[in-house]
C-alpha cells in the first residue's frame, strides 16, 4: 500500500488539535520536567508508542478497505434482489398470461 502525504508547512499542520507552536512549548516544558539522564527512555517509550498507534491506524484502514470491499461487492446482488422483487410484486398485482384466457372462455360458454 502506497500513501501519499501532502507537504504542508508544520506550522500549519494540526495534530490533535495542536498546532506546531503549542507544540514546541509542550517539548520544551518536557525537556525541562525529565532530567537529562532519562531522556533516551523517554524517546524508547515515545518511539515505542508512536509505532503502536501507526501500526493501530493501519489496521484499522486496512479494516475499513476490506469492508469497503464487500460493501461494493454486494451491491449488485442488493440490487438485483430488489429488480427481482419489483418484478415478482408487479407479475402478482396484475392478472395477466393464462388466467385472462380462462376467464375468457368461461365468459364466452
Amino acid at each position: 500500500m502506497i500513501i501519499f502525504y501532502k507537504k504542508v508547512n508544520i506550522w500549519q499542520r494540526n495534530m490533535f488539535g495542536i498546532n506546531g507552536s503549542e507544540f514546541l512549548v509542550i517539548l520544551v516544558v518536557a525537556i525541562l520536567v525529565v532530567p537529562a539522564r532519562n531522556w533516551p527512555d523517554v524517546a524508547r517509550w515515545i518511539a515505542r508508542a508512536v509505532k503502536m498507534v501507526r501500526k493501530i491506524i493501519l489496521q484499522i484502514n486496512d479494516k475499513v478497505d476490506e469492508i469497503k470491499e464487500q460493501v461494493d461487492a454486494e451491491r449488485p446482488i442488493d440490487e438485483l434482489v430488489q429488480k427481482t422483487t419489483r418484478d415478482l410484486t408487479a407479475a402478482f398485482s396484475t392478472p395477466t398470461g393464462s388466467g385472462t384466457r380462462i376467464r375468457k372462455r368461461v365468459t364466452k360458454k
